[in-house]
């Protein structure tokens, strides 16, 4: 009997250590994943550190009068109420803005997509026009090009000499409170590069098969634009429009160059950030300024949500032609 005992000691310890297939697989599943977890760790402090804890002290600064020298002080939702009842700048600026989303995506998109399709049928020196095309995208948001844009449509600038030489006398168009902010419109129009290079990357996706098949049921170029090019190429439209949308809306370095800082003339270029960045730095109301940026990050995101709902009526996706 104790040698039977002393046989099954030795099992019964063997099974109380040796560890369960369900232990020995999570173990398996840790050692696989903790060197993603070291590898994405920088990313993640960076995430918290720079943008999530900076996020956080920003919403409670914009419950707060703060002037950046005084500790902040809590006042609940007044510079939410005062912004939206109080301050007729505040919607200007909104009204700015808004007016330069509407003119100015429309206008950058087109052009975009009208010389990707150029680029398109070239069969020489695409790689050439497509570099040119896209240098202004680089450099345009630059103070240096702004300046040299604000130069160029200032009282006795190059524009208002070419138009006075055709008989057009608009004179300075910086200086002009109905055409100061078209200024800024032409200005982003021209850093068309980005979006070109995109359109022209969905371009070359269609197939030649579909134009050809048109061309012989007798469909002309603008039917087949309509019938093809737009459907086919509508997800990157899609694409493009929801980024030029959100760029637009935080649009600065033209506006602050172009105007001086002041958003100039009788505010015709003051743009909701510039108008957040003058409150905010130069009236040392930061709260209230970080209650602008709050605003205007909800914005932008219930207009980027209207974008994608509307979407599932007009953007075509290839794989959802069988459903």
């Amino acid at each position: 009997m104790s040698t039977v005992s002393t046989t099954r000691a030795p099992e019964r310890a063997a099974r109380t250590t040796r560890p369960g297939p369900r232990k020995s697989k999570r173990r398996q599943i840790r050692e696989r994943q903790w060197p993603a977890y070291v590898f994405l760790s920088p990313w993640m402090i960076g995430a918290v550190v720079l943008t999530l804890v900076p996020m956080a002290v920003s919403l409670y600064l914009s419950f707060t009068d703060y002037n950046l020298f005084d500790p902040p002080h809590w006042v609940g939702l007044r510079n939410y109420q005062e912004m939206l009842t109080e301050d007729p700048r505040y919607w200007r600026s909104v009204g700015t803005t808004m007016l330069y989303v509407v003119v100015a995506v429309p206008l950058k998109l087109g052009l975009a997509l009208g010389v990707a399709m150029l680029l398109r049928n070239l069969s020489r020196g695409r790689g050439f026009y497509r570099s040119a095309f896209y240098a202004p995208s680089l450099l345009g948001a630059s103070m240096s090009i702004a300046l040299v844009w604000k130069a160029l449509f200032n009282d006795g600038g190059t524009v208002a000499g070419v138009l006075d030489s055709v008989g057009i006398h608009t004179g300075g168009w910086v200086g002009n409170p109905d055409l100061a902010v078209y200024v800024i419109v032409l200005l982003t129009v021209w850093q068309f590069g980005a979006p070109m290079v995109i359109f022209l990357a969905g371009l070359q996706q269609i197939s030649p098969d579909l134009y050809e098949a048109a061309a012989l049921d007798g469909a002309g170029r603008r039917r087949q634009f309509v019938s093809i090019t737009v459907p086919m190429l509508s997800p990157v439209v899609f694409f493009n429009l929801v980024l030029e949308v959100i760029n637009s809306f935080q649009v600065f370095t033209p506006a602050f160059a172009v105007s001086g800082g002041d958003g100039g003339p009788a505010d015709s270029t003051m743009f909701y950030t510039l108008y957040l960045y003058e409150r905010g730095f130069t009236a040392s109301h930061m709260g209230y300024a970080a209650a602008m940026a709050w605003l205007l990050l909800i914005a932008i995101g219930a207009i980027t949500l209207i974008l994608f709902r509307t979407s599932r009526s007009w953007v075509f996706y290839a794989d959802e032609e069988g459903r």
